[in-house]
């Protein structure tokens, strides 16, 4: 008879009159807060402006989301399409049921199109947010708490989990998977942030080490694990997964650290001032605006040179005068007795 153990809640609901409160979504919903705002520090400190990180999860969690539902659907499509199953519980997410792998890369996709619109790297937004991601996977999976789901094989060591009777489960005590597996999401984050500080991980290469330590655990773990699940070579799916997208994330580490060396200078350009910056209340001259010249008065010297040369251009003008009048020419006397009467 095992003395300790970790209960399990008798129902994964709470009502607030009307309104149901789900320990699973709850926990999910925290999750995401906690990834957001470590994100968001680890942001600001590489450079970026803040709300940057909401920004782009605004569009990254919906897609996590249908991602994550959809590998889980689709991997255990006899829980909702075999036979005596109703295919609409597979649209009742605060069931359970999110699968890691599809939340990761559908979000991906979401958070590419975030990033695309603000005009920064996906490798550094997800570099930022590597470790609060492996933090909000370790509160998630309190919600299977919550549940009663994934739990390992029967055990009566002290921190055994027990389950009660109900659908797809039988009453006992057994290895609490959920909590494995929330402890090693904890070191993982830590481990990312020991190195990204110890090395500078830069180029997606925190987020390729936060993959690669969580797929190292989740093999292990999901090993440990007797639900239902699909088997390839006597291995479940799950154990497979781990095992292809672990390798993927030590391929992609190696070869970025061997082209992409270091950190980004630049994780978000600056597109210039703002409305509501300062520098901007007083309107500069621009080179394609020259300011207008006003005329200014020439000093005496100026004037004194300029003088001579109108003096030149009036005897110039005399001379073509003289120049015109009939029979006038040089030392003829008629000319000059006329010169003298018109004076």
């Amino acid at each position: 008879m095992n003395l300790a153990y970790i209960p399990s809640p008798s129902t994964g609901v709470v009502h607030l009159g009307p309104i149901p409160l789900r320990g699973y979504a709850f926990c999910i919903i925290i999750g995401v807060f906690v990834a957001v705002w470590l994100g968001n520090k680890r942001w600001i400190a590489r450079g970026g402006k803040p709300g940057t990180v909401a920004d782009i999860a605004v569009w990254a969690v919906p897609f996590g989301l249908v991602g994550g539902r959809l590998y889980h659907v689709i991997t255990d499509y006899q829980l909702y399409f075999g036979e005596g199953r109703n295919w609409v519980d597979a649209f009742k997410i605060w069931e359970g049921g999110l699968g890691i792998w599809g939340a990761i890369a559908l979000g991906a996709v979401g958070a590419w199109i975030g990033c695309r619109l603000r005009g920064i790297p996906l490798p550094a937004w997800a570099d930022a947010l590597a470790p609060g991601i492996a933090l909000a996977q370790a509160c998630g999976r309190w919600g299977n708490w919550f549940n009663q789901e994934l739990y390992g094989r029967a055990t009566d060591l002290p921190w055994a989990l027990e389950i009660s009777e109900g659908p797809n489960r039988v009453a006992g005590t057994y290895h609490p998977t959920f909590l494995y597996e929330s402890l090693w999401c904890i070191g993982v984050a830590l481990l990312v942030l020991w190195a990204d500080r110890r090395f500078k991980l830069g180029h997606g290469r925190a987020f390729a080490l936060y993959v690669a330590a969580y797929c190292a655990g989740r093999g292990w773990i999901e090993y440990m694990r007797v639900d239902e699940a699909h088997h390839i070579l006597g291995v479940r799916l799950n154990v497979w997964t781990a095992i292809v997208v672990f390798v993927l994330a030590v391929v992609y580490f190696v070869l970025s650290a061997k082209f992409r060396p270091g950190r980004e200078a630049e994780v978000e350009p600056d597109h210039g001032p703002t409305a509501a910056d300062p520098k901007t209340t007083e309107a500069e001259p621009t080179a394609a605006q020259p300011e207008p010249t006003k005329p200014e008065p020439e000093s005496g010297a100026e004037a004194d040179a300029a003088k001579p040369a109108a003096a030149k251009a009036d005897a110039a003008d005399a001379k073509a005068t003289k120049a015109e009048v009939p029979g006038a020419k040089s030392g003829d006397p008629a000319a000059v007795k006329a010169d003298a009467t018109d004076a």
